[in-house]
């Protein structure tokens, strides 16, 4: 067996197991307490107690630390490249469409071999609560301020906390509460609080939709990519979100051919920075910390994005921004701290 056995404890009887070839499957022992090993690649193995087995240990958590902070850095430029091809003449839905269908030409061919019908369903399934998310964002962004978005888009921890624990049974502790606490107070600080202007129900409901939309989005990757390359992962993602944005653009007569220089740059530091350095990287903190820890960390990403408009957009930094940012530090920081098990 190359790689050896990687243990991994997740809620409830059935525990994600994995070797160097593909996930094992522990389930309960017939008439015993105990867990045993079922099968892998087909292969059926001598049924070994779980707690018996040979300890390797877990992917670090410090690398699914750093993952989040490289996807949360990541994202942070879609802001950027959104302004660079706002005025390069782009609209939205356009530069969205040719960047996903650029990444999905890109990282298909080289990461979808020897994949099932099974875990392509998987993918593409992901894929698309990622495209509907994106979308409500979109549909937000018309109808109330960019901050207003934001901060409802981020409401996304606080959701995937609350159907942890309504869904899969996973209670939150005080540590976890707290953190999205700081995390919220933080967020509206930088963003900003809602003004007199974000009155529209239809646009403040589209952003809450797409907060909850990405939590579900981070559950599902958590509990459908488990042993899938993070770059297949993208690439069907990018599949699905390609040709869905495709479509809207052409059904709003919005979709054209970039042209020049500035409108393919804007193309490329969208494919590159933000989808297949981000992505995966995403994808890699949360098999490493869960879908809950690595959601707080991401809500650095505004401040990211702020301060990369400050020294790349010459924008001027409120010092409001500066305390938001130690707050969300705070919670972020506090989310990593684990409760000592007894």
């Amino acid at each position: 067996m190359r790689g050896g056995i990687q243990r991994r404890n997740f809620t409830g009887i059935r525990v994600g197991v994995r070797c160097g070839l593909c996930p094992l499957q522990v389930t309960e022992a017939p008439n015993s307490g105990s867990r045993v090993l079922q099968r892998c690649s087909g292969v059926t193995l001598p049924h070994v107690s779980a707690s018996r087995a040979l300890p390797v240990a877990a992917p670090s958590a410090r690398s699914g630390i750093l993952l989040s902070l490289l996807s949360a850095l990541s994202f942070s430029t879609l802001g950027i490249w959104g302004k660079l091809a706002s005025e390069a003449g782009m609209n939205s839905f356009t530069a969205l469409a040719w960047r996903f269908v650029a990444v999905a030409l890109l990282l298909l061919p080289l990461s979808s071999r020897g994949l099932t019908w099974r875990l392509r369903g998987q993918m593409v399934g992901v894929g698309v609560i990622y495209a509907l998310a994106t979308t409500l964002y979109f549909g937000a962004l018309d109808r109330i301020s960019a901050g207003t978005t934001s901060l409802l888009l981020y409401l996304a921890p606080a959701f995937v906390v609350l159907l942890g624990w309504a869904v899969l049974g996973r209670k939150p502790g005080g540590r976890q509460l707290g953190a999205v606490a700081l995390a919220g107070a933080g967020l509206g600080l930088v963003v900003g609080i809602p003004g007199a202007g974000d009155q529209n129900a239809l646009g403040l409901g589209l952003a809450a939709g797409a907060g909850f939309l990405y939590a579900v989005y981070l559950l599902a990757s958590e509990r459908w990519l488990l042993g899938v390359s993070p770059l297949a992962a993208t690439a069907h993602m990018a599949l699905v979100s390609g040709v869905w944005f495709t479509v809207l653009a052409g059904a709003g007569g919005q979709l054209g051919v970039p042209h020049g220089w500035a409108q393919w740059g804007v193309i490329g530091g969208m494919a590159l920075v933000s989808t297949i350095i981000a992505v995966p990287a995403l994808y890699g903190a949360i098999t490493r910390l869960g879908a809950a820890r690595a959601s707080l960390l991401g809500t650095l990403e505004p401040l990211f994005t702020v301060l990369l408009a400050f020294l790349i957009l010459h924008e001027p930094l409120r010092p409001a921004v500066l305390l938001g940012g130690v707050l969300i530090l705070g919670g972020a920081v506090l989310a990593q701290k684990r409760r000592a098990r007894a």
